[in-house]
Formats: structure tokens, C-alpha cells, sequence
């Protein structure tokens, strides 16, 4: 009887994850989704404690379980309560190099439980350790980096010593496996070494503007490590919960590289970021053209259409909710406003939506690139607020610049072109961004909050 209640909590659980996924692709029932993946993990690891046997015996230890699930839970409560939609994507890579370390645990664990296994065994033992490792340093160098506490590092060089370390690791891996005797014990510690540099010299010298793709591909290579570990334990629940991780993970990577139009090699080795000023800028018109308050909301309120660009600047401000009011303000007067989302726009996977939905944008408002961009000649005024390289025209003009050919929006072909920022600093990339002396482009410098509290005030007046 256990055995089969066991099974089933599995089963459900795993049924939850795959809904919950699928209820995640939209903002609109992303919370419930992630609710009802959340119950199934609780019951998965309810089923686990409760009616997993062994050789005829439970689980011992529970007091011990309990009040390390209590601790964990009491920990990642209060943080993901505190955390600014500004740091969300420093939470969500620590919190991915907490699944890779358990994973890399498990291996760890589980090779000194089976030190005589099967080669298969072994391989699955040591996979699981190389790439909860490589997950665990790389989320944490990413963390740095995200939070501006490590700043990028390395060239060419470094590339080619992360290529032998990988090619040391695998040959590690393949020697330990076809033959245990010769390294021994001391093959674990040696990969877990290894695995744990190259995850630190894999991240170090990625550009700013390449971290949302390292975040993703970082999250698939936990998912993969979880899947180990369910085969590991032969648990349905955990290696469902790790395939679908992993795949999605890969797949959200596969799609950003496309949307930057860059391989994953080239992310990889790259170093896509901190290049300085691109040359058409640098050598062309460089006036700047300002804008007032008050003719910002004059241009606005009569216009037919209006567009918001939502950048890292917008989650800086906390300014979504006063943007959400002037896309309001804007509509009380018969304008249309829709958001032009650019797919790596902030610092993670999906930053604008979530930073959007906060304010109870409506989802249909949220317009995707390759939709946005046919729509930009019919657009009266784009406002842009804290966005930078995803609307810098050198992707598309500067062959000599570090994002050319990377799909941006087109915001120079709207009518006219506000830019909400505080300076004329360059944007995540490094690059400074010729859209900023353009003659359709006005500048309207300060903070993003503070602006467009004063901008709803003016449109208020009209």
C-alpha cells in the first residue's frame, strides 16, 4: 500500500509540474500555475517522507528533515518577500546555484553509499556532479555580476583555458568510468575541483548584455543535474521535474541566441559587452535634442498612437505602476498605448512581463518585437523609458559595433522618439546609443518615476 501511494503522489506531482509549466506561459495564469507546481512538490516530498521504504524500513531521521525543510522554507520565504523586481534576476540565479549545489550533494552522497557501482552508475554519479558544480560556481559568479560586485574579466586566453579545463574534465570523467581503479576515490574530488573552476571561468568574462542567455542556459544545466539525481534514486517526480527544467531552460536559451541573433558559441566565447562607443555614433551628428514636461505631454495627449518601451531603467525607478497610470492618463483621452517588448530586455528571461504584470498591465497590451516593429511608421510618439541597447539603431547600421545584427526595435521609424534617462550613460552592453542624437529623438532627462509623475500631472492640466 505505501508503495502505491507513493507512486501516485509522484504521478500527481509530476502532472502539476507539467501544468504548471504550461499555465507559466501566460501572465495571466502564471501565479495559479505556479501555485499548483508548487503543490505538487509538496506532495511529492509529503509522499517521500511518508511512504518511502528501503529494504523493508521508513525513513529515519525525520525530526531532522523537518527542520531543515523548515529552515529552508522560513529562509526563502523571507528573501523572495524583500527581494526589488530590480534584483529578481540576482535571486532567481542564487536560487539556481542552490539547486545545482544539492544536486552536486547527491552525487556526492551517493557515490560513498555505491563506491563498487556499475560504469553506468558511475557515469550518471559523475554527470551529476560536473554539472551541479559547473551550475553551482557559474549562478554564483553570475550573482556578482548582476549585482555589480564582479566585474567582467579575461580575453581570449581565458577561452582557450576554459577549453582545456573542459577537455581535462572529460577526460577525467571518461577514466574514472571505464577505469575506477586507477583514480579511485579521488576522482570525485578531482572533477568536483574542476567543475567548480570552470563554472567561475565560464561566467567570469560573458558580457553584461549576454546574462539573461547565461541565466537560462546555467537553469537548464540544474535541470540536468536534478534529472541525474532521479535516476539516481529511481524518482519519477525528480527526474520529471528536471527533464522538464532542463528542456525548458534549453529551449528559452535556443530562443534569446536567435532574438540577439547570436549562436550559443558565440555568447559563450564572445564576450558580448563593455566594447565602448560604436563608430557611427561616435563619428556622427552627436546633438542632443531635450524636450520639456510640458510639450512631452502636448505631443502625447494628441496623439493617435503611443508606445511604451520598458527597459531596466523602468525596474530601477519602481516606476511601473506610474507608467501604468499614464498609459491610463493617456487612453482617458482617446489615445491608443501599447508596451513593445524586447525579448532580452532587463536582466532575465521575461523581466519586463513580470515587471509589468506587478502594475496589472493588461496582457494584450504587451506586444512582442516582431509584431511591435510593423507598427512603429503608424506610431506617433514612442516613449522609451530606461531601455538602451535594445533600441540602439547600430544593430542594424554599424557593422563595427559589438551588437550588429542583433534584432532591436525600431523606434527611429515612429513618428518621434521621447527618451525618459537620467544621463547620456552608456546602456548594460557599454555601447553608447546613436538613437540619442537622432533629430526625431527628444530627451527628456530624470528620474524615471519622478518624470512621469510630473508628465501624468502635466497630462492632467491639458
Amino acid at each position: 500500500m505505501s508503495k502505491f501511494l507513493l507512486e501516485l503522489s509522484y504521478l500527481i506531482g509530476s502532472i502539476t509540474f507539467i501544468l504548471g509549466l504550461k499555465m507559466l506561459g501566460s501572465p495571466d495564469s502564471a501565479r495559479k500555475g505556479n501555485l499548483v507546481a508548487a503543490a505538487g512538490m509538496v506532495l511529492a516530498i509529503a509522499g517521500t517522507v511518508l511512504f518511502h521504504e528501503k529494504d523493508g524500513q521508513s525513513i529515519g531521521n525525520i525530526p531532522w528533515i523537518l527542520a531543515a525543510m523548515g529552515i529552508g522554507t522560513i529562509i526563502g520565504w523571507f528573501m523572495a518577500m524583500k527581494v526589488k523586481l530590480t534584483a529578481m534576476p540576482q535571486m532567481v540565479s542564487f536560487f539556481n546555484g542552490m539547486g545545482g549545489a544539492c544536486a552536486a550533494i547527491i552525487s556526492l552522497v551517493e557515490y560513498h553509499s555505491h563506491p563498487e557501482g556499475s560504469a553506468g552508475y558511475l557515469l550518471i554519479v559523475y554527470l551529476g556532479l560536473v554539472i551541479g558544480s559547473v551550475s553551482f560556481s557559474g549562478s554564483i559568479v553570475a550573482f556578482g555580476k548582476l549585482d555589480e560586485k564582479i566585474k567582467d574579466f579575461g580575453g581570449r586566453y581565458l577561452t582557450y583555458l576554459n577549453l582545456g579545463l573542459l577537455a581535462l574534465i572529460f577526460t577525467v570523467l571518461g577514466i574514472a568510468v571505464a577505469t575506477p581503479d586507477m583514480l579511485g576515490g579521488s576522482a570525485l574530488w578531482i572533477l568536483l575541483g574542476l567543475s567548480t573552476l570552470y563554472g567561475i571561468l565560464f561566467v567570469l568574462p560573458i558580457g553584461g548584455a549576454d546574462m539573461p542567455v547565461v541565466i537560462s542556459l546555467l537553469n537548464s544545466f540544474t535541470g540536468m543535474a536534478a534529472a541525474f539525481g532521479g535516476f539516481l534514486y529511481h524518482n519519477q517526480v525528480m527526474l520529471t521535474g528536471g527533464i522538464l527544467v532542463g528542456s525548458a531552460g534549453t529551449i528559452l536559451t535556443v530562443l534569446m541566441c536567435k532574438a540577439m541573433n547570436r549562436s550559443l558559441l558565440n555568447v559563450i566565447i564572445g564576450s558580448f559587452g563593455g566594447g565602448g562607443a560604436s563608430g557611427a555614433a561616435a563619428g556622427g551628428d552627436q546633438t542632443v535634442r531635450e524636450i520639456s514636461l510640458t510639450d512631452s505631454a502636448i505631443l502625447c495627449a494628441y496623439a493617435g498612437k503611443v508606445c511604451i518601451v520598458p527597459g531596466y531603467g523602468l525596474a530601477v525607478a519602481q516606476a511601473q505602476h506610474i507608467c501604468h497610470e499614464l498609459e491610463k492618463k493617456l487612453e482617458d483621452k482617446g489615445v491608443e498605448v501599447y508596451y513593445a517588448i524586447h525579448p532580452v530586455a532587463g536582466r532575465m528571461p521575461g523581466h519586463m512581463n513580470v515587471l509589468l504584470a506587478e502594475a496589472d498591465v493588461p496582457y494584450p497590451k504587451l506586444v512582442e518585437m516582431e509584431e511591435a516593429n510593423p507598427n512603429m511608421p503608424n506610431t506617433d510618439v514612442v516613449i522609451v523609458v530606461g531601455a538602451n541597447d535594445v533600441v540602439n539603431p547600430a544593430a542594424e547600421n554599424d557593422p563595427g559595433s559589438p551588437i550588429y545584427g542583433m534584432p532591436v526595435l525600431k523606434v527611429w521609424d515612429a513618428k518621434n522618439t521621447i527618451v525618459l534617462k537620467r544621463s547620456m550613460r552608456a546602456g548594460y552592453a557599454g555601447i553608447e546609443n546613436e538613437l540619442f542624437f537622432l533629430p526625431k529623438t527628444k530627451m527628456l532627462f530624470g528620474d524615471a518615476k519622478d518624470t512621469l509623475q510630473k508628465l501624468v500631472a502635466e497630462l492632467k492640466d491639458l
